[in-house]
């Protein structure tokens, strides 16, 4: 069988910027297709983050100051190459100081849909002077969303690509690229002679993951289920009456996790390592922890962890509603880490206040301290109102951590209700996103807990199950192969 050859077009790659899970698995998935077999390329803009003297980073020197031209002048870039950490993988860096030279990913300048339309056009542009053509293009959302449109347009006579087939990965349908119209004729493309929208354009936008949408060969999401969920007006966010015409050419691919770096066996950010076969160290993490933090520790009680974006999708409304009732009721302890809108950043900031002793809220992103959390806490809280895919829950399992829920996208792909009767399940599952059902969940949970036998069960089935890259990315090849079979 012919070796697949992938060009892999993402936004964020971890470690060189990240600023979510694209970043995640833009820094893993390549890395396991590698080991798979796969050549595969890594595009990755050149942003002024990226510290040259941390990498070993070296110019393609034989593309250099190359010129795209636009209806409005001509801008150029440069190619420059490193590898991709811990793997042989390489990735490309797109430099063009003027788009990329920002002092963040993402900028409110005004001029992001022409950022990453020229970001999608320079990789096309280097794969022609490198003379590769993929057998598949990975393009992730919205900012990668034009380069199926291209290839079908401004570079259709190129027969380097005429065998290339486009995947199109939705992480998360909420962000779709939603620009004036005036952009279209911005990066060189036409609103007749393209298939844009109309209906949009007379109200004087564009959506670029939309127009991915109507171009790309494949489109997949991050879960099965949210891959079901966004073909629904309640989760497709004014895009389900399209997915819903490309359903059959939309696959759901739960993310991975990179197990080296998320493991409570081996995890250097936490002081006590412990496995299946021996959980005495998690007691001792959370010890140590409320030593740290000023939480008063008595053996027994109950920890419940959050590590969350505070944002509306995170169903922090619920917990809100909850938290202090609960922790009035209850001999419970709260670990919270996360950043995001005021109000919820200051209600965490108010409970801390007016529970030294059994909260503790960190107001920002600690990357050691979230792993201390998922090794310290019993329950991990997920009450969110939609998920892609959702990453913590995953880690949770693997540190023995109970997630506690909403049936909703990757959420309900991985977290198995538990059954007290035939000791099956993972976790705690809620389905209406309602303060109550929430109540119910952390009820049943707390319970349970109460219950050594049936918890130390309920533990380990969490820590057995595998969902690592090395098996997520298998799923991958499949559908590559899929699609340059059938598509």
């Amino acid at each position: 069988m012919a070796r697949l050859r992938v060009c892999y077009v993402s936004a964020e790659v971890f470690p060189f910027a990240k600023t979510g899970g694209l970043g995640d698995v833009g820094g893993a998935l390549p890395k396991y297709l590698h080991d798979l077999g796969v050549e595969v390329r890594v595009f990755l803009p050149f942003y002024d983050g990226i510290d040259p003297s941390v990498y070993s980073i070296q110019w393609v020197d034989w593309i250099r100051n190359v010129g795209i031209r636009f209806p409005w002048g001509e801008l150029s870039f440069s190619l420059a190459v490193t590898k991709l950490p811990g793997s042989n993988v390489d990735v490309y860096l797109v430099d063009c100081p003027a788009l990329y030279h920002r002092g963040g990913i993402y900028t409110a300048d005004g001029d992001e849909g022409l950022r990453f339309a020229y970001f999608c056009r320079a990789v096309v542009e280097s794969c022609q002077r490198m003379g590769f053509g993929p057998d598949i293009f990975h393009c992730h959302d919205w900012h990668t969303a034009l380069l199926p449109l291209y290839l079908q347009t401004i570079y259709s006579w190129d027969r380097l690509f005429h065998r290339s087939k486009t995947l199109l990965t939705i992480h998360n349908i909420g962000y779709q690229g939603i620009f004036g119209s005036g952009v279209i004729s911005q990066v060189g493309l036409s609103p007749w002679r393209e298939r844009f929208y109309q209906e949009d354009l007379r109200v004087g936008i564009v959506n670029f993951l939309k127009t991915g949408l109507l171009y790309a060969d494949a489109l997949s999401a991050v879960s099965r289920t949210y891959a079901e969920e966004i073909c629904t007006p309640e989760y497709g966010f004014g895009l389900d009456f399209l997915l819903r015409r490309r359903r059959s050419s939309l696959f759901g691919i739960t993310n991975g996790v990179d197990y080296s770096l998320w493991s409570p066996e081996r995890d250097p950010y936490i002081p006590y390592s412990y496995s299946m076969e021996d959980l005495s160290g998690k007691e001792r993490n959370k010890r140590a922890l409320f030593e740290k933090v000023g939480l008063s520790y008595f053996p027994g009680v109950p920890v419940l962890g959050i590590v969350s974006r505070m944002v509306a999708q995170k169903g922090l409304e619920l917990i809100m509603e909850i938290l202090y009732p609960l922790l009035w009721s209850r001999e419970v302890r709260f670990l919270v880490l996360g950043s995001g809108g005021w109000a919820y950043e200051e209600f965490f900031e108010r409970a801390r206040r007016d529970f030294p002793q059994r909260l503790y809220y960190y107001r920002g992103y600690h990357d050691a301290l979230a792993h201390w959390i998922e090794a310290a806490a019993d329950m991990f809280l997920m009450p969110s109102y939609y998920e892609p895919c959702g990453l913590n829950q995953i880690y949770s399992l693997r540190y023995g951590t109970v997630p506690i829920v909403r049936k909703t996208g990757g959420l309900a792909d991985t977290v198995q209700l538990w059954d007290p009767h035939t000791g099956e399940g993972t976790g705690f599952v809620f389905e209406h996103f309602l303060p109550d059902a929430l109540e119910w969940a952390i009820g049943f949970a707390l319970e349970t807990f109460q219950n050594k036998t049936a918890w130390h069960r309920l533990m380990l089935n969490g820590m057995s199950l595998d969902y690592s890259w090395q098996t997520q990315s298998q799923k991958y090849v499949a559908l590559y192969r899929y699609i340059l079979s059938h598509l």
